[in-house]
C-alpha cells in the first residue's frame, strides 16, 4: 500500500516516503501534536487478525519501553482504515548496508559502533526483548552513532511464508519454524529453535565481521548452500583478510559465531565489554610481537667471557621473571542472578577468598532470599532459613555469612545447617567479622555501632557518639586486616558536633575515632593498599598506609561513572575481596518499573517509560509527578506525566531535583532541589508556565505532603535525626511537629498526620495537636498512605508487604495490621515515597520488572589501573 502526502494516520500526517524494507514501507511524518517529524512504517496487510494484531500490540508495548540512545525510539502502534502502523523515531544518516557499499569502515570506527550496537542489544537484552532480525539494513549510523532500527518487530510481525529469497525476512514464531533474514541468522533459527538473547549474538559477530571486511561471514549460491555454510562453516579469520585486525577481535567474533549457543558469549554486556577494551587497548590487543624480517649475525670475534656474561644474564633474568608475579590483566565480566530472580541493590559481598559471592534477590512474589554463588560457575545455592535477608557480609574463612533479618543479626553456614540468631538489630545497617571471632555491627539507621561474638550474646557499644543525645550515626563497618582497627561511616551530625560526617577508624578496645576521609558520605572497604570508596557516580582506590593508618595519595578511579548512592542509607553498590576481586552494579542496570496493581496483587499493566521515581499522583488523578533519571547518570529531573496521553514534560533542570508532591488544587509541586549546603524546597507551576521558587532554604528537607489548608509537612535533617517541620503557605511561618520522625502524610480531611516515629513504627497523630499518638504499624513500617476517605491506612512493611489497617479518626482507634499483598517495591524502607493509591483503589508502585534480570559487573585485575593512573 503506498501513502500520497497529506494522508492522516490518526495524528499524523504523511509528508513523503522514506523508502520500503523487509518489514513494509516507511514514510516521513509530522506528529500534528507535538509537532515534530517522525517515522512512519506502514506493516503488512497479514496483520488483519485479532489475534495477531493483540500480539501485536502487546509486543509493541515491550519494544517501546526500550529507552536507550542507540535504539530507535518506538514512539506508537496505530490501525485506522485497515492499515497497521508503526511511529518510530526519524533519524537522519545512512544504514550501514549503504555504507558498507563504500567499503569496509576504518577499525575504530567499526569498534565505536560495535559497542553502541551490543549495547543496545544488552539493554533490550535485560528487559526481556531480543531482535531477532538484526542486519546492516536495520542499524542506522547517524552524527550521534549507530542506532538499531525495528528491534523486536521479528517477533511483532509475524511473517508467514516460505523462503523465496536469501535477502528475505522472515517471521514464523511457532514452534519449528523460522524467524529472522536467511543471511544473518544463527543455526539454531535454521532448525526452527526458539531464538534468545544469545541468536543475537551469533547475527552480531556476522555484523561485525561485514562491517570490517565488507564480505558476509555466510555465503552462498544457493538457499540450500547458504544454509549448509552457516550450520558447518565457519567464516576465515578477520586478520587474515585485514592485517591490521588484532588477534582478539578474531576471538571476539569467533565465539559469536560459535554454532553451540552455550559457547557463545552469553550476554550482549560482556561481549561490548570486551569490545572497548579492544578500542581501548588499539590495534595490537592481543597481538604477540613479531620477529623482525632482517636477521642479525652474531660476529664470530665475540669473546667467550661475553657470550658468557650473556649467559648470565639471561639466567638472571629466568629468575627474575621467576620470581615476580605477572602484571594483573583486566578482565571484566557479569553475573547474573538465578532465573526469574533480580539481585536487591547494594546487598552483596564477595567472600575474602575471592572465591564466592553471597547475595540477595528478589523473587516474583517480591520476598528476599540469599544466596551464595562460586564466581567461577553459573550455579547458586540457596540458603535455607534467611527470607527477608539483608546486607550479607562474610566470615574471615569465607564459609558463614552474616546478615540482618527478622529484627535481628543472624548467620548461616553456607554448606547447610541452621541459621544462628546472634542479639536484636531493628534495622541493622551492615556488620563486619575479624578472625576472632568479633562482629561490629550497626543495629540501626542511628546510633552507634556495637559488637558482639560470633555465638550470640549481649552486644556492647564499640563507638562513641560525639555528645550525648547526638543525633549522628554511624553504619557500614568494615575491619581492616589486623582484625583490630575497623572503618565506618559516620552521618546525621549536627554542627556543633564533633567530630562530623565521614569516614573514622577506631580500635575494638577504645571508643576514640580518628577521621580518614573528612565529609565523605558513603561506605567504604580496604583491599590491596586501597581504600575503595564511590565519589560522583565513580569507584575510585586511594592509597592507604595501615600503620599509620591515612591516606598517602591521591583517589584515582578504577570504574568510571558508572555506580550511584542509595539516598536513603549513603550507601553505594560495590563489594571487594581481600584478594582484590571487585563487584559491583551499574546505575543502568537498576532499572525499575512504575507498575499499576490492584487491591488483591493482581498487575494491571505498567508504564512504557523507565528511570522513574517517588511517585506521586495529581489531586485528579489524571497527572503523576516523578523524579527522572532522564540521562540514566544518577542526575534526576521533576517530570509530569500525563496518564492518559502517555507523554512527559520535564519541569525542572537542576539535575538534582527529588520527591515532587502536588499542591492540593493540583496547580502546583513542590520537590526537594539538592545543592551546596544541602538544598532548599522548591515549587513550581504543574503546567511548566512559570520558573521554580524557593520555598524554604538552607539545608537538606524533603517535602512529604500538603494539608488541603495549605499547611506543608516536611521532613528537616538540619539538627541530624530527621524531625517533621510544618510550613504554612499562609502566614509563611514554620514550627516542628514531631522529633525524630519522618515520611509523613495528611489525612485526607487534613485532621491527622502519620508518620515514621523513633522506633521504626508508623504513629498516627492529631493535626494541629496537642494529642497522643496512635501506634499503626507492628514489626516495622513505612511509606504511608491514607485511603480517600481516610478510614484505612496503608504502609510498606520491611519484607516489601502492602499493609493495611483500619482507622477510626472519631473514636482514635487503629485496628490491627493485615496483609494486603506483596509487593516488588523497589525499596521497602528508608526511600521516602515509591507508590501512590489513586482514588480507583489501584496502586502505582516502583517495583523491580517481573522479568528484571540485570547483571552484577566482575572486575579482577583492577590494581592495574591505578598504574595508568
Amino acid at each position: 500500500m503506498s501513502l500520497d502526502a497529506g494522508t492522516k494516520l490518526g495524528p499524523y500526517e504523511i509528508l513523503g516516503r522514506l523508502g520500503a524494507g523487509g518489514m513494509g514501507e516507511v514514510y516521513r511524518a509530522r506528529d500534528t501534536r507535538l509537532g515534530r517529524t517522525v517515522a512512519i512504517k506502514i506493516l503488512p496487510q497479514h496483520l488483519s487478525s485479532t489475534i495477531l494484531r493483540e500480539r501485536f500490540e502487546q509486543e509493541g508495548r515491550a519494544v517501546a519501553s526500550l529507552n536507550h540512545p542507540h535504539i530507535c525510539t518506538l514512539h506508537d502502534i496505530g490501525h485506522q482504515d485497515g492499515i497497521d502502523y508503526l511511529v518510530m523515531e526519524c533519524l537522519e544518516g545512512e544504514t550501514l548496508a549503504e555504507r558498507l557499499k563504500k567499503g569496509p569502515l576504518p577499525l575504530d570506527q567499526a569498534l565505536r559502533y560495535s559497542v553502541q550496537i551490543a549495547d543496545a542489544l544488552d539493554r533490550a537484552h535485560r528487559q526481556g526483548v531480543a531482535h531477532r532480525d538484526l542486519k546492516p539494513a536495520n542499524i542506522m549510523l547517524t552524527k550521534d552513532g549507530a542506532k538499531v532500527l525495528d528491534f523486536g518487530l521479528a517477533k511483532i510481525v509475524p511473517r508467514q511464508t516460505s523462503l523465496p529469497e536469501a535477502t528475505q525476512t522472515l517471521g514464523l514464531t511457532s514452534q519449528g519454524t523460522i524467524l529472522g533474514t536467511l543471511q544473518y541468522m544463527a543455526p539454531e533459527q535454521l532448525e526452527g529453535r526458539e531464538a534468545d538473547a544469545r541468536t543475537d549474538i551469533f547475527v552480531f559477530g556476522a555484523v561485525l565481521f561485514e562491517m570490517l571486511t565488507r564480505r558476509r561471514a555466510f555465503e552462498g549460491e544457493s538457499q540450500a548452500s547458504l544454509i549448509s555454510a552457516i550450520m558447518s562453516f565457519d567464516p576465515p579469520p578477520i586478520s587474515t583478510l585485514q592485517p591490521v585486525t588484532s588477534p582478539a577481535l578474531d576471538h571476539v567474533v569467533k565465539q559469536c559465531l560459535d554454532k553451540n549457543p552455550e559457547r557463545r558469549w552469553q550476554t550482549a554486556r560482556d561481549l561490548m565489554l570486551e569490545l572497548q577494551w579492544i578500542a581501548e587497548s588499539g590495534s595490537s590487543a592481543g597481538a604477540t610481537s613479531a620477529p623482525g624480517t632482517r636477521r642479525r649475525r652474531w660476529a664470530w670475534p665475540a669473546s667467550v667471557g661475553g657470550l658468557l656474561l650473556l649467559m648470565l644474564a639471561g639466567i638472571l633474568a629466568v629468575n627474575h621473571f621467576r620470581n615476580t608475579p605477572p602484571s594483573p590483566q583486566v578482565v571484566r565480566s557479569s553475573l547474573l542472578p538465578p532465573p526469574t530472580l533480580s539481585f536487591v541493590p547494594y546487598n552483596f559481598t564477595v567472600s575474602p577468598d575471592g572465591a564466592r559471592l553471597a547475595f540477595v534477590a528478589v523473587g516474583p512474589d517480591g520476598s528476599n532470599t540469599l544466596w551464595v554463588r562460586a564466581l567461577s560457575t553459573p550455579g547458586a545455592q540457596q540458603i535455607n532459613g534467611a527470607d527477608g535477608a539483608q546486607f550479607p557480609f562474610w566470615s574471615p574463612d569465607s564459609r558463614r555469612i552474616g546478615f540482618f533479618a527478622e529484627g535481628r543479626l543472624k548467620t548461616a553456614e553456607i554448606t547447610g545447617g541452621a541459621v544462628a540468631t546472634l542479639c536484636e538489630a531493628q534495622m541493622g545497617r551492615g556488620g563486619s567479622w575479624n578472625r576472632d571471632g568479633t562482629i561490629v555491627f550497626a543495629p540501626s539507621i542511628a546510633g552507634p555501632l556495637y559488637r558482639v561474638p560470633d555465638t550470640g550474646g549481649i552486644p556492647a557499644p564499640v563507638t562513641r557518639l560525639p555528645l550525648q543525645d547526638s543525633p549522628q550515626g554511624h553504619r557500614w563497618p568494615t575491619f581492616l586486616p589486623d582484625g583490630k582497627h575497623f572503618l565506618y561511616f559516620a552521618d546525621w551530625s549536627s554542627p556543633k558536633d564533633n567530630p562530623g560526617d565521614g569516614i573514622y577508624v577506631a580500635l575494638l578496645d577504645s571508643t576514640d575515632a580518628k577521621p580518614v576521609l573528612p565529609e565523605f558520605k558513603g561506605n567504604v572497604v580496604f583491599a590491596s593498599g586501597n581504600l575503595l570508596f564511590v565519589r560522583e557516580r565513580s569507584l575510585m582506590a586511594q592509597p592507604f598506609d595501615l600503620k599509620n593508618l591515612a591516606t598517602t595519595g591521591p583517589a584515582v578511579p578504577i570504574a568510571e561513572q558508572e555506580l550511584e548512592k542509595d539516598a536513603g542509607g549513603s550507601q553505594s553498590g560495590f563489594a571487594v575481596s581481600d584478594n582484590g576481586v571487585v563487584v559491583f552494579q551499574s546505575a543502568a542496570d537498576s532499572t525499575s518499573r512504575m507498575v499499576w496493581v490492584d487491591p488483591s496483587g493482581k498487575q494491571l499493566g505498567e508504564l512504557a517509560d523507565v528511570g522513574y521515581k517517588d511517585p506521586r499522583l495529581s489531586p485528579d488523578g489524571h497527572l503523576l509527578a516523578v523524579s527522572s533519571d532522564d540521562e540514566r547518570n544518577g542526575k534526576h529531573f521533576i517530570r509530569v506525566y500525563d496518564l492518559n496521553r502517555g507523554l512527559s514534560t520535564r519541569l525542572t533542570e537542576g539535575g538534582n531535583d527529588e520527591v515532587p508532591i502536588w499542591s492540593p488544587d493540583g496547580k502546583r509541586i513542590t520537590y526537594f532541589a539538592g545543592g551546596p549546603g544541602g538544598g532548599s524546597i522548591v515549587e513550581v507551576p504543574a503546567d511548566g508556565s512559570g520558573s521554580p521558587q524557593v520555598l524554604l532554604n538552607g539545608g537538606r528537607m524533603v517535602p512529604n505532603d500538603w494539608s488541603p489548608d495549605d499547611h506543608l509537612v516536611f521532613m528537616d535533617f538540619g539538627k541530624g535525626r530527621p524531625a517533621l517541620q510544618i510550613y504554612s503557605a499562609v502566614d509563611h511561618s514554620r514550627k516542628q511537629f514531631a522529633s525524630t520522625s519522618a515520611e509523613a502524610r495528611f489525612s485526607p480531611d487534613g485532621k491527622w498526620i502519620i508518620f515514621i516515629g523513633g522506633l521504626g513504627e508508623l504513629f498516627a497523630q492529631p493535626f494541629p495537636g496537642p494529642s497522643g499518638r496512635i501506634q499503626i504499624s507492628s514489626g516495622g513500617g513505612s511509606q504511608p498512605h491514607w485511603s480517600p476517605d481516610g478510614k484505612r491506612i496503608f504502609y510498606i512493611r520491611p519484607d516489601r508487604k502492602l499493609m493495611e489497617v483500619a482507622f477510626d479518626s472519631h473514636k482514635k482507634l487503629a485496628g490491627a495490621p493485615r496483609v494486603l499483598f506483596q509487593t516488588r517495591i523497589i525499596a521497602p524502607n528508608f526511600a521516602f515515597f515509591q507508590y501512590d493509591l489513586a482514588s480507583d483503589g489501584r496502586f502505582l508502585i516502583n517495583s523491580f520488572p517481573s522479568n528484571y534480570s540485570s547483571p552484577l559487573t566482575l572486575l579482577t585485575g583492577w590494581t592495574a589501573l591505578l598504574k595508568r593512573n
